[in-house]
């Protein structure tokens, strides 16, 4: 079993592609090779497989470094299932994960939210599209301070609130405020009921 993330970017029509795009590209490239692990297409698309335990951390990884840029965001639609063709470029393979991850992703950009999850077992879609529709309220309205808080953590959580403050040349009281308003704390709980609940797949 394996997940797969394809996303879109939001806005990036209005924004110079060579601020984001390379920072996302460097994202992905620090968890795996492309193109057979990820890749971005079409502009502003791209799919990535990872680990079923590690989605839902890597996607909060990508919408929090998109949420960095001012008037951008990300669609980002989990599939999990089953992988029958490996091809060298992840956009060729398939199985029922590539195939859930793609058609959510066409059933979300309709129905307006930018963040869900579609697996071979109903309650657990069930159970965690809830989760992900009210989680998805504060992701959703994250200000690039509070993205950029957020994303630092993620990607290293043993990162004292000084050395924050030093890389982002703030004060470390303005560092705790950003915290305490992200809300850090309940996104780890989350990851964590995330985990136990895929756990039952």
């Amino acid at each position: 079993m394996i997940a797969i993330i394809t996303g879109d970017i939001i806005n990036s029509q209005n924004t110079d592609s060579e601020l984001w795009l390379p920072k996302l590209k460097n994202l992905l490239g620090s968890w795996s090779a492309t193109p057979e692990n990820w890749e971005v297409y079409r502009g502003d698309e791209f799919q990535l497989k990872c680990s079923v335990d590690e989605v839902f951390s890597k996607s909060l990884m990508i919408k929090s470094l998109i949420k960095t840029f001012e008037n951008l965001d990300v669609r980002l639609a989990i599939g999990i299932g089953n992988e029958v063709f490996l091809s060298e470029k992840i956009t060729e393979s398939n199985g029922s994960a590539y195939v859930n991850s793609g058609r959510l992703l066409n059933d979300i950009t309709t129905e307006g939210r930018t963040l869900a999850i579609k697996t071979e077992n109903d309650k657990v879609n069930r159970d965690l599209n809830i989760l992900f529709k009210w989680t998805s309220i504060d992701f959703d309205s994250w200000s690039v301070a509070t993205a950029e808080i957020i994303h630092r953590l993620l990607i290293n959580p043993e990162l004292t609130q000084e050395e924050l403050a030093k890389e982002l040349n703030i004060t470390q009281s303005s560092v705790s405020q950003r915290i305490k308003r992200s809300h850090f704390d309940l996104i780890q709980e989350t990851d964590l009921f995330f985990r136990k609940k895929i756990a039952e797949l």
